[in-house]
């Protein structure tokens, strides 16, 4: 079925009964006599109403504590969120007395064996963890970090920190030395919990040079406790179990509703890397809301979303533990021993909740994996990149009609989604389903007037609890500012390029800074990606545009890495400037297609398009590319090499 003048309609809104979406709808109806006849009517009251809304969030999931009112100011930057409040949002993650047997982590690994823990377990360790830190004279406001993978005892240490009121930040063991130092150092942590070795697949890591060079460039770590996990302890600290040895009471630190819970990190490809501090208050309500009403986690519900510790994901994900979802953790090489083998763990532990990202999906349709068909899988999410449209037929073709494919996108910056699907929204073939709720977002053009059906910046027009309460070492609130309002005052822009549709739905093209701007004709490089990678040789590229400063078309450089045994031929160029014409424009066929072994990414996953640009410009590569940050650097000079050849 096709909408009218618009893509292909694959799944229509379902019935909300027995949805978290359709109970929400049922508090506002006995409470605030409210009725709502669609999702459009109830997004636009929730953005003329971010009062109301927000506060109906706080009475459906029960949070306790009273307020002085619900925004205390509404200006971006400084909106002030209940103030007045207490909350402490690790009190909210541990279930209560009936929820004790109920399982709350499934933990699968490549390093060590299956692990499960019941919500009864995970409140008896993260009580031991709390004395544990408390004995370490953890208190409010200290920084308790880690160098650790997705496991367990990351999230009980996380919480154990949370409930007395100490910050968290995490980098993962994949990290250099020089990346956790940039990071975790602006913080002055106090104490270090961290592993020495792990396996990624098959093969034995050792991380024990890395993590001495870790230690020394984080003079303010006053102990260190080692997880027992890989071939090689931690040398010279304290035991997990010294650490867990005494029990505890689980007491919760009343604190502000802005007190800080955990610091997240931009990419840091170069320099040191943007300090995100996230509060407890903000975190909770846009949890609850997300995976409640949009995610629809029920009690009992599992989730699988693949995930390092240095990712927001990380953070996001583990929030299924607000609704006493389990959360399935998954340490290692997501891609091993093959494509198949996280959609056999989301099978076999039953996930109604599973994430993957866009490039996982695409590889597994251009190699023919066919998934499993499980009876608990309600939704498949993704976020992180644009999904290309084939990936939703895939999606579709293999687990059938009644799965909501939910890309979202939100990121780092607001610990959240402010884009992506649910229950009561539709899906079309290559697009996010629409705003969320109590998100009031837009594309501005240059001029910042609201755009439909064109190529706009992704702005947010309002507040959203979970923004930034600060940027760490940032008093003044400057590089805050630099960050999100400084080219609409009063608007947070997020940095990416986005078209609405007039149906709300929407499509994220890819960064706005870099963009490719040719002749007039403004396209997003995830367009560019979308037919260049569906070639079958084509395992990877990055594309960059080299404006002309005298006005003219510049020069329209596309890198390929290709799969194995392909050759990039004149037959191959040949095509890919035939698809590029066809599918986008004339003035889009690239003037160097050049072979590269790879294409950088940040550790999470993002194409490095600004800053092999700014190589191509002349930069050195040491000023703009941090090797422990990025994957894939040492290719970069062979992007230098073919462009070079050709000047």
């Amino acid at each position: 079925m096709d909408a009218p003048d618009g893509p292909t309609l694959l799944r229509s809104p379902g019935s909300l009964a027995g949805t978290g979406l359709g109970a929400y709808l049922d508090h506002l109806s006995s409470t605030r006599g409210l009725e709502f006849d669609d999702y459009w009517g109830l997004w636009r009251w929730s953005v003329a109403e971010p009062e109301a809304f927000w506060a109906s969030i706080w009475e459906h999931y029960g949070v306790p504590g009273t307020y002085e009112r619900v925004l205390g100011s509404s200006a971006m930057p400084g909106a002030r969120w209940f103030p007045g409040a207490r909350v402490n949002y690790a009190a909210h993650m541990l279930g209560t007395d009936e929820d004790t047997d109920r399982t709350a982590i499934i933990a699968r690994s490549q390093t060590r064996g299956p692990q499960e823990l019941t919500f009864g377990e995970l409140r008896d360790q993260v009580g031991r963890a709390r004395a544990g830190l408390q004995r370490l004279g953890v208190q409010e406001g200290d920084r308790v970090v880690g160098y650790l993978p997705h496991v367990p005892e990351t999230i009980v240490v996380f919480l154990a920190a949370a409930s007395l009121g100490a910050i968290w930040a995490s980098c993962a063991p994949e990290f250099g030395a020089r990346s956790v130092v940039d990071r975790l150092g602006q913080l002055e942590p106090t104490v270090l919990l961290a592993v020495a070795s792990y396996r990624y697949g098959d093969k034995e890591i050792d991380q024990r040079e890395e993590l001495a060079r870790i230690r020394a460039g984080l003079p303010t770590v006053r102990h260190v406790v080692g997880l027992d996990y890989g071939p090689h302890p931690v040398p010279d600290a304290m035991t997990w179990d010294e650490l867990l040895a005494e029990p505890g009471p689980l007491e919760f630190a009343d604190l502000p509703f802005d007190h800080p819970l955990y610091v997240l990190f931009s990419s840091g490809t170069t320099g040191l890397p943007k300090a995100i501090v996230h509060g407890h208050g903000g975190v909770l309500l846009e949890h609850l809301r997300l995976f409640g009403l949009h995610f629809d986690i029920h009690p009992g519900d599992r989730t699988l979303w693949f995930t390092t510790t240095g990712w927001a994901m990380w953070n996001i994900t583990i929030s299924v533990l607000l609704h006493r979802g389990a959360i399935v953790l998954l340490d290692g090489n997501p891609l091993w021993p093959d494509l198949e083998a996280q959609w056999q763990l989301a099978a076999e532990t039953g996930v109604a909740l599973l994430g993957a990202s866009p490039g996982y999906l695409t590889a597994c349709r251009k190699e023919g994996v066919v998934p499993p068909r499980w009876s608990e899988l309600k939704q498949l999410g993704t976020t992180g990149a644009p999904l290309p449209p084939e990936a939703f037929d895939y999606v579709y073709e293999h687990l059938g009609p009644d799965v909501i494919l939910n890309p979202f996108s939100g990121g780092t910056d607001v610990c959240s989604g402010f884009v992506g699907g649910g229950p009561w929204l539709p899906v079309y073939r290559g697009e996010m389903s629409g705003p969320g709720l109590g998100h009031d977002v837009a594309a501005f053009d240059e001029d910042g007037h609201s755009v439909v059906e064109q190529l706009g910046e992704l702005v947010v027009r309002a507040p959203m609890p979970s923004m930034p309460v600060s940027f760490w070492n940032d008093p003044d609130g400057e590089r805050y500012r630099e960050a999100y309002f400084d080219v609409f005052p009063g608007v947070w822009r997020h940095g990416d390029w986005v078209r609405f549709t007039d149906r709300g739905s929407c499509v994220i093209t890819g960064r706005s800074d870099a963009t490719l701007n040719r002749g007039g004709v403004r396209l997003g490089t995830a367009e560019f990606y979308d037919v260049v990678e569906d070639m079958p040789e084509v395992a990877d590229s990055l594309v960059v545009h080299l404006e002309d400063d005298e006005g003219g078309s510049g020069e329209l450089l596309l890198f390929v890495e290709l799969t194995d045994g392909a050759e990039l031929d004149d037959d191959l160029r040949r095509r890919i400037a035939t698809g590029l014409r066809r599918n986008l424009s004339p003035r889009h066929v690239p003037d160097l297609v050049a072979a590269v072994p790879a294409v950088p990414r940040t550790l999470t996953g993002k194409k490095l398009e600004r800053p092999v640009k700014q190589v191509l410009r002349g930069r050195a590569i040491e000023e703009v590319i941090s090797p422990d940050a990025v994957r894939g650097a040492d290719a970069v000079p062979a992007f230098v090499d073919a462009y070079g050849a050709t000047r």
